[in-house]
This record gives C-alpha cells, sequence and structure tokens, in this order.
C-alpha cells in the first residue's frame, strides 16, 4: 500500500546562495479521505495465513520494495494519525522484526531491502531537525537488523529533504557509515517532483556515488480530491510515480546526472502506459545538443529499473515487459500492505523461466551488485 503524503506548504523564499534550503510540511484533507477508505482494505491485506509458496524452495528470491518500523518511528506514527482522527493500518500495526523474518522464511524470501512507506514520510510535521533525527533512528534500527540477520537485509536509507544541507550529510552517512545499498526517496517534498531544481544538489551527489535511487510513491497534497469516489491511493499513487519520472525526464536529470541508478515502485506507475503519448509531445526537443533525452525519451525510460509491487496482474505485468527489457525489472512487494507470496503470480505467467528468475534475484544482484556475493 502507498500511504498519502501530508500535504507540504510551498518553500519559503530563499536566495540561490543561502547556506539553508528547506521545505516546511502540514496535514491535508485528502489523507484523511484517504485514510477513511483503506481502514476497510487494510484489513484484507493479512499478515498471517497466506498460502505457502508454490515456486521452487531453492529459487533465490530479493524483495526490492519491503518497509519496516522502528518502535519509535511507529508510536510517532500512530501518535500523528490519532491527532487526526484517522484510521490505522492493521498489518502496519502488527509489524515486528520476528514477524518480518518469519514471513520471509514461510514465503521463500532469501533477502529484502528495507525503506520507509511515503507518509507522513519521516518528519510527522515537526521541522528538518525531528526529521534529521527521525532519518537517523530508522537507519539504525535497519542497521540492527542487518547485523542480526545476516544476508536477510539491505538498506534503502531514507533522507529527509528538508534540508538539503542536512541531507547531504545524511547520504554522507549512510553510504559511508552505514554502507547502505542506496537512498529511499519520495516521489515529491512539498509538490516539488524529485526533477525540481531545488533538489540538484541530492541529485548530483548520488551521482558522484553512483548511487541506487528507490523512489517510493505517495498522493500529491493537490490532489486528494481528484478520485471519484475511490479512495487516492488506488488512482493518485501511481500517477505520482509518473509525475516524479516525468519531472526527472523533462529538467534533464536523466541525462545530467548519469550515473544513478533509479528504481521505481509498482512498475513505473503508469508509465508503461503513457510513456508513448509522452514521446509524442515532446520527443522533437528531446534530443540534440543540450536536450533533455540525447538518445531519446524511450530510451531513457527504459534504462531505469521498475519493480512489481502490487504489480504482478497479467495485464500489469504484459505492459511493462513489452515497454522495458526484462533486466530493468526486479521482484518488489511492498509487505506488510501486501502478502510476501506475490511471486507466485510471476510464475503464473507466460515468461521464459530464464526471465523469471532473472527478476526474482538476477536483476537485483546487477543492481546491488553485494547481494550476489
Amino acid at each position: 500500500m502507498n500511504v498519502s503524503l501530508s500535504a507540504a506548504t510551498p518553500p519559503r523564499h530563499q536566495s540561490e546562495n543561502s547556506n539553508r534550503r528547506s521545505f516546511g510540511c502540514e496535514c491535508h484533507s485528502s489523507r484523511r479521505q484517504f485514510l477513511a477508505g483503506a481502514a476497510a482494505f487494510g484489513a484484507a491485506a493479512v499478515l498471517a495465513g497466506d498460502p505457502p509458496p508454490t515456486h521452487a524452495a531453492t529459487t533465490k528470491l530479493i524483495d526490492t520494495h519491503h518497509h519496516f518500523y522502528p518502535p519509535a518511528y511507529q508510536k510517532a506514527w500512530v501518535e500523528w494519525e490519532d491527532q487526526r482522527k484517522v484510521p490505522h493500518f492493521p498489518t502496519q500495526l502488527a509489524w515486528t522484526p520476528e514477524s518480518d523474518i518469519d514471513a520471509m522464511d514461510k514465503n521463500g524470501v532469501t533477502t529484502s531491502i528495507l525503506s520507509i512507506a511515503s507518509t507522513p514520510g519521516v518528519w510527522f510535521d515537526g521541522g528538518a531537525e525531528k526529521a534529521r533525527d527521525m532519518v537517523r533512528l530508522c537507519c539504525e534500527f535497519a542497521a540492527e537488523m542487518m547485523r542480526n540477520h545476516p544476508g536477510r537485509y539491505g538498506l534503502f536509507a531514507p533522507l529527509s529533504m528538508l534540508d538539503i544541507d542536512t541531507t547531504l550529510k545524511e547520504i554522507e552517512y549512510a553510504f559511508d557509515t552505514l554502507k547502505a545499498d542506496g537512498v529511499n526517496l519520495q516521489t515529491n517534498y512539498g509538490d516539488k517532483w524529485l526533477g525540481h531544481p531545488s533538489f540538484r544538489p541530492v541529485l548530483e551527489e548520488l551521482n558522484r556515488r553512483k548511487a541506487v535511487a528507490y523512489v517510493h510513491p505517495l498522493v500529491a497534497s493537490c490532489c486528494g480530491t481528484l478520485n471519484v469516489g475511490a479512495f487516492p491511493a488506488v488512482i493518485e499513487v501511481p500517477h505520482d510515480t509518473t509525475r516524479t519520472v516525468v519531472s526527472l525526464l523533462l529538467s534533464g536529470s536523466f541525462a545530467q546526472q548519469r550515473d544513478i541508478r533509479w528504481l521505481f515502485s509498482h512498475a513505473g506507475g503508469t508509465i508503461p502506459m503513457l510513456a508513448g503519448r509522452i514521446e509524442a509531445f515532446y520527443e522533437k526537443r528531446a534530443g540534440g545538443p543540450g536536450g533533455f533525452a540525447p538518445d531519446g525519451i524511450e530510451a531513457e525510460l527504459r534504462r531505469l529499473y521498475y519493480d512489481t509491487a502490487n504489480a504482478t496482474h497479467p495485464a500489469s505485468m504484459a505492459a511493462l515487459t513489452k515497454f522495458v527489457p526484462i533486466s530493468q525489472i526486479t521482484y518488489g512487494t511492498d509487505y506488510p500492505y501486501f502478502p510476501l507470496n506475490q511471486f507466485d503470480s510471476l510464475r503464473k505467467l507466460d515468461l521464459p523461466a530464464a526471465d523469471i528468475e532473472a527478476i526474482a534475484n538476477g536483476n537485483a544482484t546487477r543492481l546491488l551488485p553485494r547481494l550476489g556475493a
């Protein structure tokens, strides 16, 4: 499940030479609408009682979309929602490190890369300093899980993104001290998608480090009421992945920060379906000297990575596999909002055994080489 972000206020005006570049966040009514509908849905995403996996026990499964909840983070989340009188997700509340590793064992998941779900991020409307502290807490908790279960976990380290200078220090700590596998970004912050110029210093540093950037979507504060009766996660979450991909494309970020290895959730949202339309509108000014897509728009989108979390329906996978090479698809689950047994759905698709194996583990180990050690 991809829960909605609290709306973020626009950043205060600051000069380009300012050493403090920050964004503020506050609650938005779309979150209340989403969670009211999601309460019933959450009861259906049951942690226990999943049927046993039918795939061969020898298949190595790497889950690149796997959430975790340190106790202090969980407490802050519950209090944040209680203040807004919105219901909680039972599958999230039931999560513990012990239940997590048990579910992995039961469903044949060899390794999971830990990440934080998008809402309410790591700030809880508390400002940049509290967000920084929560980032450190979450990273340390994930590092402990990795120490307690060698080889079973990796980490996409969360970044606060409310203050850019602080965020750059978080990147340094994540990679140089914790040896994180990558960073965990959201599709937008304060209604600024990832291609916004404000985030350029972060992207430049990630590019310098040749980092993996895993991107998790949320409901943008602008759009929570545009759901014709559905709670926002159903429609708006996949569209927000598309928004941030397009912002990175048109801003030239994909071309300029060429060494970032991007991994997008849920089969890229609506990108496989809208890629042709995006190309039709922008291809003429994409290429050439200074163009935002020198090799063409389709080439830019095809070199990104996409996970299969909540996207294993035959139609979704048909669109994705028709659009991008198998080499760009990793297995993901969105646990604990969705069960860990989604690999069984992939096994039922009419894909060659070598392609199934590549999605199960080969592509992830190429993206994150230490997993193959």
